[in-house]
């Protein structure tokens, strides 16, 4: 009897309050849809979407047509919603919507990973200003909660690193052309039919969707803020068979990654394909699936793998953030003002397979290890900054490709 009244009132303690939250919702696509779906299905969040903005009002839908507008004005400037989840693709109208919710008082919820990298300073003045949460798990690798753990877990640790795998279309794609011998384009079109891949396959496989998210990784791990433009970021589009065998005959898997560490009183970000071996715990992580290894002095080493993306296991992420919000959850950002500076000279050792001489210019290799000039394949390994790297803008380039060793 005593351990029943002991659980009866901690669950009175800790159990949501009684109000249902009202929520706008912004973008009725795959993850919208999924956050509509979950809500029916989920007994722990007391929440009901009121009104959902969408461009195309005459489209036909399986819900209620009356949920729907195309007038944002009618949900951003409701005194009855509470909560503004934001799941639109168009930065610049999420920006809008976003900054918008935050001066009328609104709780916010987003999963706009490049809308938040390009505007992290002024979105924390905002929470600031107007005494507003504004929460982003499913931003990054989709369903894997690593934001809320850096912010409650580690907070009290020293972390050394912050490692990923945070862009599922990447990860299918290098794993279809290892496994199966697929042609670069021939896996993107395979992604595209799955639907991992968007028609414009851009800011994915060029590596701005993984340097978005590393980004928002780097805030909350370290406390600085970074922008996008001084950080590399080189995708796997200009990936051929020469640099997968390459990678096969040495014992290694190519894999996008983003990595961000701390080296004495500097941070290091950047997004690239390294060479991973068996060793790696990265290295059997395939397909669409994302990860994250996080480096502690008292943690060590700890390793999440799950979806980044997907209807349902994006739609977890801004369950998790709603469900948050009744308890008037907000990200403290604890380790802001460690006096961490940003360091875009570090040197690093690479693999660069090029086609002509012309292809070099720019590039201030030191220390190269090997200079292999042939028929069919060039290529140098070699140590290069990654500030050289930013300014060559590789991603530009046809005939090369990069690789991280």
């Amino acid at each position: 009897m005593a351990t029943t009244n002991v659980l009866n009132n901690l669950k009175n303690k800790y159990s949501t309050t009684s109000k249902t939250l009202k929520i706008g919702l912004f973008g009725f696509g795959c993850v919208g849809q999924g956050i509509f779906e979950l809500l029916q299905q989920s007994n722990g969040v007391n929440a009901e979407i009121v009104k959902i903005g969408i461009k195309n009002t005459d489209k036909k839908r399986s819900i209620d047509s009356r949920l729907f507008t195309n007038d944002s004005t009618k949900i951003l400037y409701d005194s009855t919603i509470d909560v503004i989840i934001e799941l639109i693709d168009d930065a610049a109208a999420a920006y809008k919507i976003v900054t918008t919710a935050m001066r009328e008082g609104k709780a916010v919820i987003s999963a706009n990973k490049k809308l938040i990298a390009n505007h992290l300073e002024e979105l924390l003045r905002l929470q600031k200003e107007f005494a507003v949460p504004f929460l982003y798990e499913a931003s990054v690798c989709g369903s894997i909660p690593i934001i809320r753990n850096l912010e409650e877990y580690y907070n009290t640790d020293y972390l050394s690193s912050v490692e990923t795998i945070c862009n599922g279309t990447t990860n299918y794609i290098l794993t279809k052309t290892a496994s199966e011998g697929l042609t670069y384009n021939r896996a993107l079109k395979e992604a595209q039919d799955l639907g991992f891949a968007e028609s414009d396959p851009t800011l994915d496989v060029q590596g701005f969707d993984a340097k978005f998210k590393s980004i928002i990784l780097a805030l909350h791990a370290f406390g600085v803020i970074l922008k996008p433009e001084d950080v590399l970021n080189y995708g796997i589009h200009h990936l051929n068979i020469a640099d997968t065998l390459f990678a096969q005959e040495n014992n290694y898997k190519i894999k996008l990654l983003g990595k961000i560490y701390r080296k004495e009183n500097e941070v290091i970000a950047y997004v690239a394909p390294h060479f991973v071996d068996d060793s790696h715990e990265f290295y059997n992580v395939n397909n669409e699936f994302n990860a994250v290894q996080v480096a502690a002095q008292f943690a060590e080493k700890q390793t999440f793998i799950g979806k980044g993306a997907g209807s349902h296991p994006t739609a977890s992420a801004v369950l998790s953030d709603l469900a948050a919000l009744r308890y008037d959850y907000h990200y403290e950002y604890k380790n802001i003002g460690q006096a961490l500076d940003y360091n875009p000279k570090s040197l690093h050792k690479v693999y660069f397979r090029y086609t002509n001489a012309s292809d070099l210019i720019g590039l201030n290799f030191l220390n190269i290890t090997k200079h292999h000039q042939g028929h069919e394949l060039n290529f140098i390994i070699g140590e290069i900054s990654l500030e050289d790297l930013i300014q060559a803008n590789l991603n530009e380039r046809e005939s090369v490709f990069l690789a991280f060793f």
